[in-house]
């Protein structure tokens, strides 16, 4: 008779096997199109304590809004420059996020629809039985008001999903911290 096995969580990790000079946090080569930006941010965990060992994955779209990926129907067209995928980690800082990447152009929702500029996340910890999933918007981003999955969040939420612009000068460079607990929790999706 078998016996159910004790439940994981997806943390710690080992670092060298997860992040890897293929999936760093530098989405970009130095022929990719698009405008280069940085996003920079930290997991938090309820009492707004960094989290020293998270991982983020982001998959996103290239400057045109497609998807280096089979699954978009247009991916033969996407720029062959981009990669579209990335983890960084917060463990080499102690408890930041740095991730270099362009700004991503709108995605077809539908026929009709198309979502606002946005990066997929996933974020994995020490203590999470799951990941988490969420999205990264863009702050003054027109296309936000009209995007079909942040309407249908709370108003009073949705500023968890959009990353601030920060004046640092070269690159534009966005501030998205994502808050796994408490008053501040991030928006979260089922994966």
């Amino acid at each position: 008779m078998s016996r159910q096995s004790p439940s994981q969580t997806v943390g710690p990790f080992f670092h060298p096997a997860l992040i890897d000079v293929q999936a760093q946090n530098d989405l970009v080569t130095p022929q990719t199109q698009g405008e280069r930006i940085i996003i920079t941010g930290r997991v938090l965990d309820g009492d707004g304590v960094a989290v020293p060992d998270a991982m983020i994955e982001v998959w996103q779209a290239d400057y045109q809004g497609i998807y280096p990926h089979p699954n978009d129907p247009r991916h033969t067209e996407a720029d062959p420059h981009f990669r579209g995928f990335g983890r960084v980690d917060t463990w080499q800082t102690g408890d930041t996020f740095t991730l270099r990447t362009i700004r991503p152009g709108p995605v077809p929702w539908d026929d009709t629809i198309m979502q606002a500029p946005h990066i997929n996340v996933r974020v994995f910890a020490r203590g999470m039985l799951i990941h988490a999933v969420t999205r990264i918007y863009f702050a003054g981003e027109p296309a936000n008001a009209a995007d079909p999955v942040l309407s249908r969040i709370d108003s009073a939420r949705r500023e968890t999903l959009i990353a601030q612009q920060e004046d640092t000068g070269d690159l534009p460079t966005y501030r998205f911290d994502i808050h796994l607990q408490g008053d501040s929790e991030t928006v979260f999706f089922n994966p």
